[in-house]
């Protein structure tokens, strides 16, 4: 279980620098098609800003994610992986009620699983 555990944690870094990547350097179409955003409002300059400073957020939420994978497996590091995987769970919620319904599907059930995972591994 802890391998599996240590392979979601890299699948969840792995997807934040993704989500980062559309938000800092997506098109403004893609960024749209991604974030199930009107065009017309992506490509307003308030707009591109969120993105980019949402950007730097799950940028730095992947990054954690990886640093973690770099430390020696303990309790802590333990600790530390499932409050980040907790953290992605409650912003994956409050997105997928409020924006659109496949980030339960893209961040929520990732998070999940390892949660689960991560405790049984515990």
């Amino acid at each position: 279980m802890q391998n599996i555990f240590f392979i979601l944690t890299i699948f969840l870094g792995a997807l934040h620098l993704v989500i980062m990547a559309l938000e800092l350097w997506g098109t403004p179409e893609t960024q749209a098609k991604a974030f199930a955003m009107p065009l017309a409002f992506v490509r307003q300059a308030p707009a591109r800003v969120s993105l980019v400073n949402q950007g730097i957020y799950n940028g730095a939420l992947g990054a954690m994610f990886l640093f973690t994978c770099l430390l020696a497996d303990n309790p802590t590091t333990w600790a530390v992986r499932m409050a980040l995987a907790g953290f992605v769970l409650i912003v994956g919620l409050v997105g997928g009620f409020t924006a659109t319904k496949k980030i339960f599907l893209i961040q929520c059930l990732p998070a999940v699983i390892t949660l689960l995972i991560g405790w049984l591994a515990k």
